[in-house]
């Protein structure tokens, strides 16, 4: 729970470090730098601990796929930042868990969720909304283009989490399905960055590249070889669930650090996702 909690504290002010740099470094170019980063990262986390990511074990086309979705993740995201708020698509993505509960019991029946666990993430989602409910009114064109590619980026989310769990991926280490998903985004991303006519280049600003830096390192490195780690050993609805955390740090750090005012609307919504973490993590009496 510690370490779910650390990870959703970071995805929730990592939103916003994307959207403030993304009028520096053009979107596709700037996900080609994170997940490039991030890629490096691996790849000497592995050399210095002596993992193996090459080996065969019937987990390529698993590993393909997961990766192809997770490409798709963050093309919706970063496209969609520059169309929509950061608020808008946080909710949108965080349709997720719901992806998750709703196809992997049919491959994973241990994963099925109870009605009263189904109250729980309905609980949670329903305050996310409350919670952001002021701006996602007035919607203008482009800013429901950004909500169309935020809810995209939580189906290839929850359709990632699906492959890995559902698939060989389970036997393989955190670092190997990990390495899936950068490798191919680290691949693809530039591509189309270039098919899109971006500009690229590294003559950036301080801020850009403490942004970059940090989606890399502690974003697509650090957090989720944690989150990879955690979906070998926990059920992956359950650890979904937990998500509905990130988008009130977002909130919270909105609050702490640009002071913005804290609502009772933010203080009831924190109370409501407490009560549905609850509901969809407690265990059943014998």
């Amino acid at each position: 729970m510690v370490l779910l909690v650390g990870c959703c504290a970071f995805w929730g002010i990592q939103q916003i470090l994307i959207k403030t740099t993304v009028g520096e470094v053009a979107p596709m170019w700037q996900a080609s730098l994170r997940m490039g980063g991030a890629t490096l990262l691996l790849l000497a986390w592995c050399a210095a601990r002596g993992v193996r990511l090459f080996d065969r074990d019937g987990t390529l086309g698993a590993g393909l796929l997961a990766g192809c979705l997770f490409a798709g993740e963050f093309v919706c995201i970063y496209l969609g930042l520059e169309r929509t708020s950061a608020s808008r698509l946080t909710v949108f993505l965080y349709t997720a868990p719901f992806v998750v509960a709703l196809l992997l019991p049919r491959w994973v029946p241990s994963e099925r969720l109870n009605p009263r666990q189904w109250a729980g993430l309905a609980l949670a989602f329903g305050a996310i909304v409350v919670a952001f409910s002021e701006s996602l009114g007035h919607a203008v064109r482009d800013q429901l283009a950004g909500d169309l590619l935020a809810l995209g980026a939580g189906v290839f989310w929850g359709l990632t989490t699906l492959v890995i769990r559902a698939s060989r991926m389970t036997t393989i280490s955190a670092e190997k399905t990990l390495f899936y998903q950068l490798a191919a985004t680290t691949l693809i991303l530039p591509l189309l960055s270039r098919v899109m006519g971006e500009s690229w280049g590294l003559s950036y600003s301080a801020y850009a590249w403490t942004s970059i830096g940090l989606q890399a390192g502690v974003g697509a490195f650090a957090s989720y070889l944690t989150w990879m780690w955690m979906m070998r050993i926990y059920p992956a609805t359950r650890l979904s669930s937990f998500t509905f955390l990130t988008p009130l740090f977002a909130l919270a750090f909105g609050v702490v650090l640009l002071g913005e005012p804290l609502s009772m609307r933010l203080v009831a919504a924190l109370a409501c996702v407490a009560v549905g973490l609850v509901l969809v993590n407690r265990r059943d009496r014998a």
